[in-house]
């Protein structure tokens, strides 16, 4: 998965530092997909249980989600007929924890994506069915109608619009890391990074930002001091011993690692987020389906239904993404500009 800023998703942020889960090996099938079985709630049985077999990066957490009719009567009749939600996800050949990845049980493909996916084919009546893809043949998956809707953390943008629809469900935000210990907290203003030393992945949208603010302080006689590491554990021991003030990265990945070291010595908080796409536009994460489909509204309107009634709340804080919350989900809300995509 590469992570040149121009991604605009967190495949665009995720590095080997942050790409911490990995997928079984006998995953990854010719042609770039896998099926990784899942029996982790139906419509069926009233219920889904979200964060199984997480390693960790979720509360297990068993949600009441059942089919809602007026809901359902809105998707296309070809999927209803089928009785099933295929959903795509673009995690091969390694995971992306919280969002997606294999699970300690080395088959299920869990995280915070398919969940969300399992929870709106709850809504709408219809068995899940998780297919599991590189993220380049996530979208030849969608193309070819091997997939009804991928829910892998795909970036709402106005070029992607040409040939798919959306159904927003998550901010699309970076964040900031620092030692749980720290005072410091992002504020949303650039000029609160003079003389702090910070952490950012080479090749990355959020190096991109850093950059251009780096130059800003500059221009008005400030310092802000950039450092890379090439691996986790050498990003991670520069915090924990005081090197680098920060590290600015994909916040769901920091999410990942919050989690991961609370309660030891070298635990850590977010200290804030910042959009993906820039100080003048909220990126957005959605539900991606074929254009003209007739899915985005059936999807839009299940993710509302789950947001009403509270499932929707509990999905994101069981992966301590709750700092990518949306008010409502929208049909192909505004995305990145063609010049920014």
């Amino acid at each position: 998965m590469p992570t040149h800023f121009t991604r605009r998703s967190l495949i665009r942020g995720i590095t080997a530092a942050t790409a911490v889960a990995t997928l079984a090996t006998g995953l990854a099938a010719c042609g770039g997909e896998s099926d990784a079985a899942t029996t982790a709630g139906s419509a069926a049985s009233g219920s889904v249980t979200i964060g199984r077999v997480s390693n960790g990066a979720a509360k297990e957490t068993t949600l009441k989600v059942s089919e809602v009719k007026s809901i359902s009567a809105e998707l296309p009749a070809a999927v209803r007929k089928s009785g099933k939600l295929t959903i795509g996800i673009g995690a091969l050949p390694s995971g992306f924890a919280p969002l997606a990845y294999v699970g300690d049980d080395q088959k299920t493909l869990t995280g915070a994506e398919p969940d969300l996916g399992r929870l709106v084919a709850a809504v709408l009546g219809l068995k899940p069915e998780t297919k599991n893809f590189t993220w380049e043949n996530l979208f030849v998956g969608i193309d070819s109608g091997k997939v009804d809707a991928a829910f892998s953390n795909v970036t709402d943008t106005e070029e992607r619009k040409k040939k798919y629809e959306f159904a927003s469900y998550r901010q699309d935000n970076l964040g900031w890391e620092v030692k749980k210990s720290s005072t410091w907290n992002f504020d949303g203003n650039y000029e609160n990074l003079a003389g702090l030393t910070v952490s950012v992945g080479s090749g990355t949208n959020q190096e991109k930002i850093l950059l251009e603010w780096k130059k800003k302080l500059e221009a008005e006689g400030k310092k802000l001091t950039i450092k890379y590491y090439p691996d986790r554990n050498g990003l991670y021991l520069a915090l924990s011993s005081g090197k680098i003030d920060a590290y600015f990265g994909p916040n769901p990945g920091i999410a990942y690692n919050v989690s991961q070291t609370a309660g030891t010595a070298n635990a850590t908080r977010n200290a804030g987020t910042f959009s993906g796409a820039g100080e003048t536009l909220q990126g957005l994460i959605a539900a991606t389906a074929k254009k003209d489909s007739g899915l985005a509204k059936p999807l839009a309107d299940a993710i509302n239904y789950l947001i009403e009634n509270g499932q929707y709340a509990k999905w994101l804080a069981a992966y301590n993404l709750s700092n990518e919350a949306v008010a409502k989900s929208e049909v192909n809300p505004p995305g990145l500009p063609l010049d920014n995509s």
